[in-house]
């Protein structure tokens, strides 16, 4: 039935190409922007397009700042730059800022270790990271307690114990559920799994 309608049929291919949207709901998103009036959805792509042009990663951390601007964590003196926190992504980020009882900074990898999809240590942040970890004393990993977050938590910290003996290295408490994402963690069990983190 598609194939009669060729400008549905892209709109919905490109959708698909969106990570996180259940194929399910592709086609209610679909008919939500096609339902929205003309003058809501001009607004929704100056939005987007203005996004994509004026935030860039910070190239310390890897979360999203404006263009030009510094880094809210790296630049800030109230911050512990000394204790970084090692999460899978931006959203995971969030929700320990949501927390509010982390007051180090973070490092992004921008997502784990996961060979089935062709994802390894290289396309990840990693590098970054251990280049960090000459003037830190603290290492948090808060990845998620999936098995590839295992996996690319265990490369992780063999690559900072062969290079920097050093520095402590810790992860989240047991609390967090085997499986679980950190965006999906309630607020007080993620605080108490940063307060009873245990070294690796």
């Amino acid at each position: 039935m598609l194939d009669k309608i060729p400008t549905l049929k892209n709109l919905l291919h490109q959708l698909q190409q969106v990570p996180f949207l259940a194929s399910k709901n592709i086609y209610k998103v679909a008919s939500y922007f096609l339902d929205m009036e003309t003058a809501k959805v001009d607004q929704f792509c100056k939005v987007l397009q203005n996004a994509k042009q004026k935030l860039v990663r910070c190239q310390i951390c890897f979360v999203w700042i404006e263009r030009e601007a510094l880094c809210m964590f790296c630049q800030s003196a109230d911050r512990e730059q000394d204790v970084v926190c090692v999460v899978e992504s931006w959203h995971d980020m969030l929700s320990v800022e949501r927390a509010q009882t982390y007051k180090g900074v973070y490092h992004i990898l921008g997502g784990v270790i996961s060979p089935l999809e062709g994802i390894r240590a290289e396309h990840l942040t990693i590098a970054q990271l251990l280049q960090r970890c000459g003037a830190v004393k603290e290492i948090i990993i808060a990845l998620g307690q999936t098995p590839q977050g295992d996996v690319t938590s265990t490369f992780i910290v063999q690559q900072i114990q062969k290079e920097y003996p050093h520095v402590l290295i810790t992860s989240l408490a047991r609390g967090v559920p085997v499986g679980a994402s950190l965006e999906f963690i309630d607020r007080l069990t993620l605080t108490k799994a940063m307060h009873e983190r245990r070294p690796w």
